[in-house]
């Protein structure tokens, strides 16, 4: 298990030979979710066979926050690169962390050090309820180009950062950001309070040593 609750602190520093990576929250706003369904994945390669969290969220808004590690060398800023991408659901500490599974996850298949997640192709990951990933898996790439236009992606203060409204019935939107060092392997942890309850979502992008 990865220190998240170190990752998760403003200001935090982390050093790998000549590199500081100094970690800046972000809030990004709300992410409606309609059915309380959260998903987690990669926007650009989206199907249908997409499964949300096996922990359901009472339908509503949520508060996301982006963690961005600033890289320095040199003492200077090097490049961005986003962390963590977090879903607020009870402002409350954690207390444990355990993976967010799917319903066809089998944990006791996993082996020491391995761990569930989502593969990303198109350097991107989100946040979403499970009916706008229904959405996007009905879109052609053009479909797709038209509403995130990687042009105009933003590269400060949160690489890759876009907030789209996909259902406008519903108003449920899509949270993105582009995923750490890009394509790969991402997991996705659940927060408790002391009371057992969900305290929040997080996407770990594996960039902070």
């Amino acid at each position: 298990m990865p220190d998240l609750d170190r990752l998760l602190q403003a200001g935090s520093r982390h050093v790998q030979d000549d590199v500081t990576y100094v970690v800046e929250p972000h809030p990004l706003g709300a992410l409606t979710l309609p059915t309380g369904q959260l998903a987690a994945f990669d926007p650009g390669v989206t199907d249908e066979e997409e499964e949300p969290f096996s922990v359901r969220l009472a339908p509503g808004a949520y508060q996301v926050t982006a963690w961005v590690a600033v890289l320095e060398k040199e003492d200077r800023e090097w490049q961005r690169r986003v962390a963590a991408l977090q879903l607020v659901v009870r402002d409350e500490p954690v207390v444990s962390w355990e993976l967010a599974l799917i319903d066809s996850d089998e944990p006791d298949q996993l082996e020491e050090g391995e761990f569930f997640g989502y593969g990303v192709d198109t350097g991107t990951g989100a946040f979403a309820d499970l009916s706008v990933s229904r959405i996007l898996a009905g879109w052609d790439s053009d479909d797709f180009e038209e509403a995130f236009d990687p042009d105009e992606f933003p590269e400060a203060p949160v690489p890759g950062h876009v907030d789209e409204v996909v259902d406008e019935d519903s108003g449920a939107n899509l949270i993105m950001v582009e995923s750490g060092w890009g394509d790969g392997y991402y997991p996705t942890y659940l927060g408790r309070t002391g009371s057992g309850e969900v305290a929040c979502f997080v996407t770990d992008f594996l960039v902070v040593p």
